[in-house]
Parts: C-alpha cells; sequence; structure tokens
C-alpha cells in the first residue's frame, strides 16, 4: 500500500516539476537558436559588404605611395633649405 502513495506522490508533485523544468530549458535554447540565426545572418551582410574592400586597400596603398613620395621630395626640399 506504501508504493501506491509513492507513485501518487510521483504523478503528482515529480512529473509537473520535470515538466517544467523541461519546458524551460526548451525555451531557452529556442531564444538561443533564435540569437545565432540573428548573428549567422548578421555574419552574412557584413561579409558581403567587405566585397569591395580589396579594391579600396588597393586604392588606400596607391594613395600612401603617392603621399610618401611627396613627402620625401618636401623632406629633401627642407633639407637642403635648413642643411
Amino acid at each position: 500500500m506504501l508504493w501506491w502513495i509513492g507513485n501518487i506522490l510521483l504523478l503528482v508533485v515529480v512529473v509537473p516539476v520535470l515538466v517544467a523544468l523541461v519546458n524551460r530549458v526548451l525555451a531557452a535554447l529556442e531564444r538561443i537558436r533564435k540569437a545565432s540565426d540573428e548573428i549567422l545572418d548578421g555574419g552574412g551582410r557584413l561579409a558581403a559588404a567587405l566585397d569591395g574592400a580589396p579594391e579600396g586597400l588597393a586604392v588606400t596603398d596607391q594613395t600612401i605611395k603617392d603621399v610618401s613620395a611627396g613627402a620625401v621630395r618636401y623632406a629633401g626640399s627642407v633639407a637642403k633649405l635648413l642643411g
């Protein structure tokens, strides 16, 4: 007869608590899945936005070369004036 009380206690108390805990875990997993999907989508958009980066870097490299050549000429002229 004592095991009937244990079975009833199991059904009335333990099973609902376990179901509630599993429900909370599954809800958290769903929020994590949604956040990871948003992160993946944002990464894809970022990668698409960077498609023109190599060309932009090539222009920047050429600009740096042009500026450095002018700076060297300027420094040589200043050195002549001061020296």
